[in-house]
């Protein structure tokens, strides 16, 4: 019988692997932010291909939630973030 677990975690605390965390800063309501595995969230919406904002703008808030706190009341500004990064990196 195998021991297989989900995810891949650290062998000494039980936790995320420090090599498996990837924060990239931005900035949220005007205060630096850091959203962990933001270059594979936006991959992944681009691959994709959503032809409309809303849409990209929700699936980016999605993964972007698996991977991170986003307080209900700053959604909105979570998500202007998000769509800033999603524009600015090369298609």
């Amino acid at each position: 019988m195998t021991n297989e677990k989900e995810g891949d975690y650290c062998t000494i605390c039980g936790g995320v692997r420090p090599d498996a965390i990837k924060i990239k800063t931005v900035l949220v309501d005007g205060k630096e932010t850091g959203i962990n595995q933001l270059e594979f969230i936006v991959a992944g919406v681009r691959d994709l291909h959503l032809e409309n904002d809303a849409a990209v703008r929700e699936e980016l808030l999605r993964r972007a939630a698996a991977f991170n706190y986003i307080p209900t009341k700053k959604r909105e500004a979570y998500g202007d973030a998000l769509m800033q990064e999603y524009r600015a990196v090369p298609k």
